[in-house]
């Protein structure tokens, strides 16, 4: 059992801190911005709860991170009451923000300098992945942090996988998300065109799910997008946020990503008629509208 902190309780932490409580059998210790969901997250797992990252994370052995933007993580790590200012020497902390390898690189060396290590490890496998502890985890850092860290991460992942040095997880995580950017048009063009051409639908992806053109968003999104709901899953506002750092990570070393920039337009058409929140298969509606 270690002594764990884990900062930042949306719809990804909140679930990935309750793992590790309940199945990892860790003594955690959680903050989140609004006290009152960090009381509820406390009185659910029988864990403990803090009103600053610097509390939090005093005297714990590993500290967590998950929040939204780059911005929140400097505020809740080398901002005023951040976890930097009190986490121990020794001590290790992980970021699962998918944020920009420039801010893990940044981080990293802060800790460094501090006395403590530091691993960016964004997560794959969406809200249902964190609820259910099978969650894909991209790591970046060194190898004897990574495997000091490992068994904890393993608490709410099926697979963690140490990618690079400092910035190598989250540059990962972008080739996640370009790939699955083009993956998802892909997908809503074809059961747009199938609609279009009358086909049932059910019956077509029952057929092409098991040959070469199958995949996760195909076996798990088609049933909503031929209903047309998409008031769930992964949101299209996130989604933009994370090809918004892919784009910005493109420029800096001239990969060219002319499909994930064309569907980063399409996903700001998404938000337009309203479906910021939407899940990110409702790049259907946008053809369909």
């Amino acid at each position: 059992m270690a002594s764990v902190a884990f900062l930042g309780l949306g719809v990804m932490g909140y679930p990935m801190a309750g793992h590790l409580k309940r199945k990892g059998g860790h003594d955690v210790t959680v903050y989140n911005r609004t006290t009152a969901k960090a009381e509820k997250w406390a009185a659910e797992h029988g864990g403990a709860f803090a009103r600053t990252p610097a509390e939090a994370a005093e005297g714990k052995d590993f500290v967590f991170t998950c929040v939204g933007n780059d911005d929140d993580l400097r505020s809740v790590t080398i901002g005023p009451d951040g976890c930097f200012s009190a986490m121990k020497k020794g001590s290790i902390y992980i970021d699962n923000t998918t944020a920009s390898a420039e801010v893990a690189r940044e981080l990293a060396e802060k800790a460094g300098a501090r006395g403590f290590a530091a691993l960016d490890a964004p997560v794959s496998g969406g809200q249902a992945g964190a609820e259910n502890g099978v969650l894909t985890v991209m790591v970046g850092g060194d190898e004897k942090t990574f495997e000091q860290a490992r068994p904890v991460i393993e608490s709410f992942a099926r697979m963690v996988g140490l990618m690079g040095p400092a910035g190598a997880g989250q540059l990962t995580k972008m080739i996640n998300q370009i790939a699955i950017a083009g993956l998802v048009q892909g997908l809503a063009e074809g059961m747009h065109f199938g609609r279009k051409a009358g086909l049932d639908l059910e019956k077509v992806v029952e057929v092409i799910s098991k040959g070469a053109a199958g995949s996760w968003q195909m076996e798990n999104r088609h049933k909503t997008m031929i209903a047309g709901k998409y008031d769930f899953g992964f949101a299209v506002d996130w989604m933009r946020k994370d090809l918004g750092i892919c784009l910005e990570e493109a420029d800096r070393n001239g990969a060219r990503l002319p499909v994930t920039a064309l569907v980063d337009q399409f996903y700001k058409e998404v938000q337009q008629i309203g479906g910021r929140r939407w899940d990110t298969s409702s790049l259907l509606a946008r053809l369909e509208r």
